[in-house]
């Protein structure tokens, strides 16, 4: 196999993870990010690691990469102009869209509706019809279509989205229009919506190819900029970019599809603790990636992470596989502050970021933040990264002393307050995917990662009741990890829109049968030998009346022994856990979906020397820290030097390159045999 390369762009440091599948060894490296073009760190993460390996970057085979470029460009509104051909009468889709307000009672009074990302005077709305059953009713006229498109070309639109109605069932007119298009304007990326989303649903389908429209310039510069550079180093291995559904696809796929990149850089950390979990043994875990502006969590059941079929980017809502990951704006950079109004202290979602960062990191950063307040209770000590970073005690203690003031309280009791309150704000976003959606979080373990997990993690689970709470290895480049360890993947969808009666399971094997060709062909393509390749499927149900319906994994074998039956049962103990109720109502087969899958890319996890259960060789001194309302004698660790069963009693410190660990009083730490460290109460 050769050399695999993980690359992680955050929006504070760069990951990667450079792993020789041959001997097992790998080399890890964190570079800051660079903003104005994240393609030049990642170069100098690259020639950073390849130097450490002692390669050359000709030697690397496969380069991964997750990325938040797609993401960004929709939450800073800085996507391209899109042009949108709909069918006459259809020209204020965007505008109408689905009458969901968010908020509680009067949310929506104060609710700014978002500008859609095709505006009303770059849609244009063409003659011609298909029919619900995909027929043609109306023809296209072509001397309208051309000069509508000359029309938006004068216009100054950057991208075209073509989505007209019932174009799922056959989408010959798009095609045509298509072909117009691309004379019309021969430079211009098109994005037809019965190729981006062959699902009924005409507004989210719409959407959905207005929001790949929109990125796809900004994507597609991203990646030809990041191939030429790595061309440079005559780097010329395969690059794949990892999806939100923590799939991989091919650099020239995301270029034409990079709606499905909207949760790339999430989607890493989950696949990253998705190995540190199998190699734990533990099968049930939530994920806590703490970053510096953001805290992301995810849920794994029985060692499956949830997916949904919508992706959420700020105001966008698009239908996208992706892995449900839900952000909350609380992190290491989170600024704390006290309102006149309220006089009540509030922590984040204002982040002091990369620059000029918390006052402890003595960047020019004067506003007290979460890392301040966890210098200041002695949580975070002095010397990070090995020593090569030291930390201004002071300045964080003056920092936090102004909301001391404010509160009219001690320096430790505002310290230890930001602290309780950014965990609060993590525990409400972990509440979010487990207790709202059925799940009983005392049945899972927390895993802590991202630069700052390990430090919240034991308190996260403590208030949650989910134990272990882990801290895997290396845990400030797992993500990283997770990008080296994924699997190549590709969906395709089809509705179908039958009730039980009206189909059979034969007709729907049938269906899936083809399906399935598509998406092996469509992986086969990318270089991957027949034999590698899985596929599995789902189906959409609902009861006839509903409008939303449920996912339904389901096997060709199980549809041939169980029938439709067993797929209907199951669908309503589904329903009832997630609902607690079921109706009469008969069933109704919406959606078909197939998926195909690589190999997945198996890396040999490296055990830990044994040890005798206690830690003291790997002790670095004594030290005092403020718990439980004051000060509490504790000692520090170096992770480098712990053995597996080395047993540490809270509270105590573990230090490592890129990541601190916090054990808290009246709780015990255990290292496994592959160097996690798991926290439970004593």
């Amino acid at each position: 196999m050769g050399y695999r390369l993980g690359v992680d762009v955050g929006g504070t440091f760069t990951d990667l993870l450079l792993f020789d599948d041959d001997s097992g060894a790998f080399w890890r490296h964190k570079t800051p990010s660079t903003p104005h073009d994240s393609s030049e760190g990642i170069l100098n993460g690259v020639e950073a690691i390849c130097a450490h390996a002692a390669i050359s970057p000709g030697e690397i085979e496969v380069f991964l990469h997750g990325t938040t470029v797609a993401t960004n460009a929709v939450l800073e509104g800085k996507g391209a102009r899109v042009g949108l051909v709909t069918t006459e009468g259809y020209r204020q889709i965007m505008q109408i869209a689905r009458s969901f307000v968010p908020g509680g009672l009067a949310g929506w009074i104060v609710w700014p509706k978002p500008e859609p990302l095709a505006k009303l005077e770059d849609t244009v709305e063409i003659k011609g019809r298909m029919t619900a059953q995909g027929l043609q009713l109306r023809p296209l006229d072509h001397d309208e279509i051309r000069a509508k498109l000359l029309a938006l070309k004068a216009a100054g639109i950057e991208a075209l989205t073509i989505s007209l109605m019932n174009a799922y069932l056959n989408g010959t007119h798009e095609n045509e229009v298509a072909a117009i298009a691309r004379e019309v304007m021969p430079d211009i990326p098109l994005s037809l919506s019965h190729e981006v989303l062959p699902e009924m649903q005409e507004y989210e389908r719409t959407l959905t190819t207005v929001a790949n429209a929109a990125v796809r310039p900004v994507v597609g510069r991203y990646v030809r900029n990041l191939r030429a550079r790595l061309e440079q180093v005559e780097m010329n291995g395969r690059l794949s970019l990892l999806r939100s559904d923590g799939g991989l696809m091919s650099s020239q796929k995301s270029e034409e599809q990079p709606v499905s990149l909207l949760m790339s850089g999430p989607a890493g950390g989950v696949t990253g603790a998705l190995w540190v979990a199998k190699n734990a043994g533990l099968r049930n875990i939530l994920t806590l990636d703490v970053g510096g502006t953001s805290t992301d969590v995810a849920l794994i059941e029985d060692g499956e992470p949830r997916r949904v079929r919508t992706t959420e980017v700020g105001h966008l809502s698009v239908r996208a596989s992706s892995l449900d990951v839900k952000t909350v704006g609380a992190g290491g950079g989170s600024i704390a502050y006290v309102p006149e109004l309220t006089k009540a202290l509030r922590v984040g979602p204002q982040s002091a970021g990369a620059v000029p960062g918390p006052v402890a990191y003595g960047k020019g950063g004067t506003l007290p933040t979460v890392t301040d307040a966890n210098v200041v209770l002695g949580y975070l000590p002095e010397n990070l990264l090995g020593g090569t970073f030291k930390l201004d005690r002071d300045g964080a203690r003056k920092a936090v002393q102004t909301i001391a003031d404010a509160l009219g309280i001690g320096l430790m009791e505002a310290a230890r307050g930001i602290i309780d309150i950014v965990n609060e704000n993590m525990f409400g976003a972990l509440r979010m995917i487990s207790v709202q959606q059925g799940y009983d979080p005392r049945d899972f373990a927390l895993m802590g990662f991202g630069g700052a997990g390990p430090l919240h993690v034991n308190a996260v689970a403590r208030l949650m009741g989910s134990y272990p709470a882990v801290s895997p290895v290396s845990p400030g480049v797992l993500c990283a990890l997770g990008d080296a360890t994924t699997r190549m993947r590709s969906e395709t969808a089809r509705s179908l829109s039958k009730l039980k009666s009206q189909t059979s399971a034969e007709e729907i094997a049938a269906l899936l049968g083809e399906m399935e060709g598509q998406v092996r062909s469509s992986l086969a393509a990318d270089g991957l030998a027949e034999s590698e390749i899985e596929t599995s499927f789902e189906v959409d149900i609902r009861y006839s009346g509903q409008a939303f319906e449920v996912p339904m994994p389901v096997t060709l074998d199980d549809l041939g022994s169980a029938g439709l039956a067993g797929l209907a049962k199951r669908f309503d103990d589904e329903h009832h856990r997630l609902f607690t109720f079921n109706m009469e109502a008969e069933h109704e087969f919406v959606n078909l979906r197939a998926v195909a899958l690589g190999r997945s890319l198996e890396l040999p996890s490296n055990t830990i020397e044994k040890g005798n259960g206690d830690p003291s060789a790997a002790k670095i001194r004594d030290h005092e820290l403020w718990m439980d309302g004051g000060p509490q004698a504790a000692a520090i660790y170096d992770r480098a030097r712990l053995k597996s069963g080395d047993i540490i009693p809270g509270p105590a410190i573990v230090v490592e390159m890129d990541s601190t660990t916090l054990i808290e009083t009246k709780h015990i730490a255990t290292v496994d045999d592959f160097g996690n460290i798991l926290i439970t109460p004593a």
